[in-house]
């Protein structure tokens, strides 16, 4: 069967996007003809793909007008490659309005997908630039046929903001084996993974270390807190407890998560963005058969009632926190292998792309 061609687009970074990157691979094995088109933003490490990509140059000092810069040069990539054939995928409202008005221009399907909820994000909250991401959204997305998004509690946030229900195709990770070995580890090790942003609970359990004992801490990620937080590690007299791994090759972090003792997902609830998250981490920890904290909030309550696979917060003070841990650590992680083994093989990509699928196969007839 001749399958159309996908031209994928996202203003963010495509060595680091692992969604994009599984989303594009299934595309690829199951006859889609891919063309990948991303910025170099965040940099353009090499990265090998088995379909075509390229990275639209950005001479831009600012976030602001690289948004303007990226979406005009989209608009005319999309316009040179696009043709009856083409199925159009947007990544995220930064790179949704030159793939829809060259899907109206040449009447061709568009999916779109959700990561998060953009014009909700907190680093733009209260600022001049939500309105206009929320202008766009409000404009646009309810014309939009095909949607998916990352979380039910995103979706459910669509359907009542703009009478849009996408479907939902969570970030899982594909099947990992898990040969059942469990490293005793002494002493014991908490991992952050991901980017070093506001409102992810990462300062708050650095705090926590002072009411830790035989534990370390290891931040596996980069991000605009960082520098922040490194000094608040020296400040507080934590350099034995904390350390900081830098950002990794998603392969590299693979290897370190089932090594880990408990992972976290403690995000605190910087917007709606967050609020209704369901993040990468808590999967990714899931499927390493790792134990986590979680925060308080909607969608890790839904998941941790349907499997016992960590122990939710109080609060984000730091005592709170550090006693979640305890309790995750006196359990063992040997104590909690039965629910993450459930939640591992319902939570994973091969059952994830299988809607996936199902989206692009209807946005072919």
């Amino acid at each position: 069967m001749n399958r159309k061609k996908v031209i994928t687009s996202a203003f963010s970074n495509l060595y680091t996007d692992q969604r994009i990157e599984k989303v594009c691979r299934t595309l690829h094995e199951n006859g889609y003809g891919i063309e990948l088109i991303g910025n170099d933003w965040g940099g353009s490490e090499k990265i090998s793909r088995p379909y075509a990509f390229n990275r639209i140059k950005l001479i831009s000092t600012s976030l602001k007008t690289a948004y303007f810069e990226f979406n005009w040069k989209l608009y005319h990539e999309l316009k040179k490659k696009a043709d009856k054939n083409t199925i159009l995928h947007a990544n995220d409202l930064d790179a949704l309005l030159p793939n829809y008005l060259i899907s109206k221009k040449l009447n061709i399907p568009l999916v779109f997908d959700s990561h998060e909820i953009f014009s909700e994000m907190p680093a733009i909250q209260g600022k001049m630039s939500q309105k206009l991401w929320r202008y766009l959204e409000k404009n646009v997305i309810p014309k939009i046929q095909f949607m998916m998004t990352a979380s039910s509690g995103y979706a459910n946030w669509f359907k009542n903001q703009y009478g849009i229900l996408p479907v939902v195709v969570q970030n899982a990770p594909r099947k990992l084996d898990f040969t059942g070995e469990i490293l005793e580890n002494n002493p014991k090790i908490l991992l952050y993974q991901g980017v070093i942003n506001p409102f992810r609970g990462i300062d708050k359990a650095i705090l926590a270390m002072h009411h830790l004992e035989n534990v370390i801490f290891k931040v596996a990620g980069d991000g605009p807190k960082k520098k922040e937080y490194e000094d608040l590690v020296i400040k507080e007299n934590l350099q034995q407890k904390v350390q900081f791994l830098g950002k990794l090759l998603p392969e590299d972090l693979r290897k370190i998560t089932p090594t880990v003792d408990c992972g976290m997902s403690i995000e605190e609830n910087g917007g709606d963005s967050y609020y209704y998250s369901l993040p990468n981490k808590v999967l990714d920890c899931i499927q390493a058969r790792v134990p986590l904290i979680l925060s308080n909030l909607p969608e890790m309550q839904n998941l941790k009632a349907q499997f016992d696979i960590g122990e939710i917060i109080r609060d984000h003070r730091p005592e709170s926190i550090a006693e979640a841990i305890k309790r995750v650590l006196n359990k063992g992680r040997r104590s909690y292998l039965p629910e993450l083994e459930k939640a591992a093989n319902i939570l994973c990509w091969e059952n994830e792309e299988i809607k996936l699928l199902e989206v692009f196969e209807k946005a072919s007839l």
